[in-house]
């Protein structure tokens, strides 16, 4: 069997560990593997080479991706996806396993209906794939928060300050609760308060009013970005709780940093078994399906089907960190 092998969409730490494994389960078994560039839009240029087991060597410990990732608008129309077919036809690749979100996934189906066999694997930061409790570089960048968090909180209990600080997520609140538990914020604004910004807000600023009154000098509020836009910003939210409370308060925007960096033992480990599993599919003769993980068990679902499930969020720890912050 010819195996092509992408990442796309946004970069996440652990994709390489992925890439290394598909490779080398892979090679184990005799196939061989077509490296990818640049996602989809490197797939219609032809930009494509054989991946031998030397060529994933050294790359385990190294965020980002190897293979590069890309947005591709030729592919999200019905020609691309045609154009793609004939490529991976002439290349003599007869099943395409991509790395990457939602936006990856239905490329993944759009060529299935085209006859290609596919598998996904979860990447991205965000969490935020339906079928899976856990994605590939969702705990280095949880990490990372926490610790710029730790940081930022050296300065801001040296001028008595609050602190605003905004993670990424897109809508998905769960880098930013987990966050939130984990560092001691006083509360974590996600997606769904943004309509109601304001009350939020005047929520937590009574209880600064509070908190303060009772000797706290010092607080950190986790806002997800979903949460805010161009006309109300986390530096707006900065001047609201100062305003109201009279605490000196600061925006920072952690930004890319969240998305770079060494991946950490869990998401190095969950990118191996994820890869192995991948190509164990293709080998037992299966297709059309994402790798995902229930109750720390490796799982699989049709593509179709999985893009059509639900997702909700940790409402409790939510509740249990908002209660905890006193």
């Amino acid at each position: 069997m010819t195996i092509g092998l992408l990442t796309s969409g946004g970069d996440a730490p652990g994709m390489n560990a992925a890439i290394r494994s598909v490779t080398r389960s892979a090679i184990a078994r005799g196939f061989k593997v077509i490296g990818i560039r640049r996602g989809y839009q490197g797939l219609l240029e032809g930009d494509m080479y054989e991946l031998g087991a030397r060529d994933v060597s050294d790359i385990l410990h190294r965020g980002g991706t190897m293979l590069r990732t890309a947005r591709s608008k030729e592919f999200a129309t019905p020609e691309g996806v045609v154009k793609a077919k004939k490529i991976l036809d002439s290349a003599g690749i007869e099943a395409l396993i991509v790395i990457g979100g939602d936006g990856t996934y239905r490329g993944a189906l759009d060529l299935s209906r085209e006859g290609v066999k596919c598998i996904g694997l979860p990447g991205t930061i965000d969490n935020d794939i339906v079928c899976t409790e856990y994605t590939i570089g969702f705990d280095t960048a949880q990490n990372t928060c926490i610790e710029m968090l730790d940081k930022i909180k050296d300065t801001e209990m040296s001028h008595d300050r609050c602190s605003v600080v905004e993670v990424m997520g897109r809508n998905a609140p769960h880098i930013g609760v987990r966050v939130a538990a984990a560092t001691g914020a006083i509360d974590c604004i996600i997606g769904t308060d943004k309509p109601n910004i304001t009350a939020r807000l005047d929520e937590i600023c009574r209880k600064i009013i509070e908190q303060r009154s009772k000797g706290k000098s010092h607080f950190e509020l986790v806002v997800c970005e979903g949460a805010v836009d161009d006309e109300f910003t986390s530096a707006d939210i900065a001047k609201y709780i100062e305003k109201k409370t009279g605490v000196t308060s600061r925006a920072t925007v952690l930004g890319h940093v969240q998305r770079g960096g060494s991946p950490t033992c869990y998401d190095r480990v969950m990118a191996l078994k994820m890869g192995y599993y991948a190509v164990e599919l293709l080998a037992n003769g299966y297709s059309n399906r994402i790798v995902a993980t229930r109750n720390d068990k490796l799982v699989d679902f049709d593509i179709e089907e999985a893009l059509k499930m639900q997702k909700g969020y940790d409402e409790k720890l939510h509740s249990v960190s908002r209660i905890l912050s006193i």
